[in-house]
């Protein structure tokens, strides 16, 4: 039996016209959007050079010194790679640093200076730039192409050695660290060589 006749149910019908919208229903199985579920987007990264902070932290297991780190404020790092005077900047920061560490003697002792390897600028490379300039300073010899890449890939590579540097003792810079994928391959093609190996880079990308 029904609850309502099928003349109250056709004036219930009229009685949800226009003027009269029903309430829209709530799916109570709708996907909840949650404030702060996604993570802001806090743009591309950057780096306070005003601030030095000098530190020896591990990047895919291998130690590595920095004076900069990634900063929420500061200058774009693609600005700093594109700006010429950086490459100075950093000569001038890096070079008493590494002094202070391995001693004021470098040309005597037998090392050297050898960058990572070229990937996306083949031709004044920002950080084979920087490390001619403290080679330079540091009265030792620089190298470049001892490692070579046949990929843009960062993640899990592999190089192959362009050049053997006769140096016993290897300082190896880069620019930036994020992972460190790129000198542990570093450290995978020249340790087994018989080389000692430094790792210098300018800046953390990591907060």
């Amino acid at each position: 039996m029904s609850l309502f006749s099928l003349d109250e149910v056709k004036a219930l019908s009229e009685q949800s016209g226009p003027g009269n919208a029903a309430a829209p229903v709530k799916d109570l199985f709708a996907e909840k959007q949650r404030a702060g579920w996604h993570k802001p987007d806090v743009g591309e990264a950057r780096c306070d050079l005003s601030v030095e902070r000098m530190t020896l932290t591990p990047h895919a297991s291998i130690p590595v010194l920095s004076i900069w780190k990634k900063s929420i404020k500061g200058r774009k790092l693609t600005d700093i790679k594109a700006d010429d005077a950086m490459v100075t900047y950093f000569a001038d920061h890096l070079t008493p640093v590494i002094k202070k560490v391995l001693g004021n003697y470098l040309s005597n002792g037998h090392w050297a200076i050898v960058p990572s390897p070229k990937r996306r600028h083949l031709t004044q490379n920002f950080a084979c730039r920087i490390a001619a300039e403290i080679g330079n300073r540091l009265q030792i010899p620089y190298y470049e192409d001892v490692a070579l890449s046949h990929t843009r890939q960062r993640v899990a590579v592999d190089f192959d050695l362009g050049y053997l540097p006769e140096e016993p003792n290897l300082i190896i810079f880069d620019d930036f660290v994020t992972t460190g994928s790129t000198l542990n391959a570093m450290y995978r093609l020249l340790e087994p060589l018989g080389k000692n190996l430094f790792f210098v880079v300018g800046i953390n990308n990591n907060l």
